[in-house]
């Protein structure tokens, strides 16, 4: 089956190929996956041959997107770090578009760094469940507790807190319209 020459060159590139997949820190990925990547899908991009790079090809580092987060934070009343595939995601958007409230929305599953980012809310956080709703700079939770704190009638006022510095911003969300508190 094999020449005694190609038995040894076969060896060789089989090793090749596995010490390229361990420095670039897949090759626990590949062996987990093994013949099983066929019916799961492919590696991750970070794993596929030609493009053995780190895990945050183009990303920003931890610190950077804590930075992000905070100054995304920071400027905007009222933030949703959200998912476009998740009900618990709508939820929340549904409740701010049903008082009125303009928000930023981070959509991590479309941002380039959308793992790297949930992984600083996580920090901030300690949860890394989406969403990750902050009202005046403070994070209020997820969608249910979106959803329970405008039942019992505390949303709004948190709303009503960083209303004037919205206003006086300019800043820009992906809500309904701008806040006005109903009386």
């Amino acid at each position: 089956m094999f020449y005694p020459g190609q038995r040894r060159s076969c060896f060789v590139a089989v090793c090749s190929v596995f010490a390229m997949f361990f420095h670039a820190g897949c090759l626990r990925s590949l062996l987990w996956t093994g013949c099983r990547s066929f019916v799961y899908g492919p590696l991750p991009a970070s794993c596929v041959m030609g493009n053995l790079t780190s895990s945050h090809p183009r990303g920003l580092s931890s610190t950077a997107c804590l930075q992000y987060v905070q100054d995304v934070v920071s400027q905007n009343c009222v933030v949703i770090f959200s998912k476009t595939t998740c009900p618990y995601c709508k939820m929340a958007k549904n409740v701010f578009n049903e008082i009125g409230a303009t928000y930023k929305v981070i959509e991590l599953d479309e941002h380039n760094d959308g793992r790297s980012l949930q992984e600083a809310l996580a920090q901030m956080t300690g949860a890394r469940t989406v969403p990750r709703v902050f009202v005046n700079g403070h994070c209020i939770g997820g969608g249910s507790d979106t959803k329970q704190l405008h039942q019992q009638g505390k949303l709004v006022p948190l709303i009503e807190q960083c209303a004037s510095c919205c206003a006086a911003t300019g800043s820009e969300g992906s809500g309904a319209r701008q806040f006005e508190a109903a009386k």
